[in-house]
């Protein structure tokens, strides 16, 4: 079924929407991005820790170590 409504119902809805909307305090979005910045910091450390040592076991295999 298709509703039509005029743009300012639909404005009307939409702000009625916002406003029932749970926002995330200051401390909640600091936090989640403290733990987002940490985990990209141990993801890259991994990540070139593993392409080292893959670098290193080609470099052996091909004999290129020398």
């Amino acid at each position: 079924m298709i509703i039509k409504l005029s743009p300012s119902q639909f404005i009307r809805q939409v702000r009625k929407e916002v406003a029932m909307v749970a926002w995330a305090g200051r401390r909640e979005v600091l936090l989640a991005t403290l733990m987002v910045l940490v985990m990209v910091f141990l993801s890259s450390v991994f990540l070139f820790v593993v392409d080292q040592v893959i670098s290193w076991g080609v470099q052996i295999v091909l004999g290129l170590g020398n």
